[in-house]
């Protein structure tokens, strides 16, 4: 089994360390054409707001979401704040509520904005 790090910002080689610690084979994700053949995909923590302008400016937004459409994708911290569909903010909390409700909250690393 081949599992996928989105490699663009963030905590991408603890992630990828912890998984070939435990035997997995990983390939870091930085191009639409590292998705094909990964069985998973996993988005790390970082700072959700670069990783999402970066996933742009590298072409992987859309295919970020054809591969979830098929594949698992699990994101940890600001992954999980990309991977939702609605992130509110109350004050310096940021809590992000996907398609089966509410993924949790996680410190605000921006200040601008509502």
């Amino acid at each position: 089994m081949k599992i996928g790090v989105l490699a663009l910002q963030g905590d991408f080689i603890e992630h990828q360390t912890m998984l070939e610690r435990l035997g997995v084979e990983v390939q870091q994700v930085r191009l639409p054409s590292h998705l094909e053949g990964l069985a998973g995909l996993i988005i790390p923590g970082g700072e959700s707001t670069t990783i999402g302008k970066l996933a742009v400016d590298f072409g992987l937004l859309e295919p970020l979401r054809q591969f979830g459409r098929e594949r698992a994708i699990w994101g940890t911290c600001a992954g999980a704040i990309f991977l939702s569909k609605d992130v509110r903010r109350v004050g310096k909390e940021c809590t992000a509520s996907g398609v089966d409700g509410h993924l949790g909250s996680a410190q605000c690393l921006w200040t601008s904005g509502g």
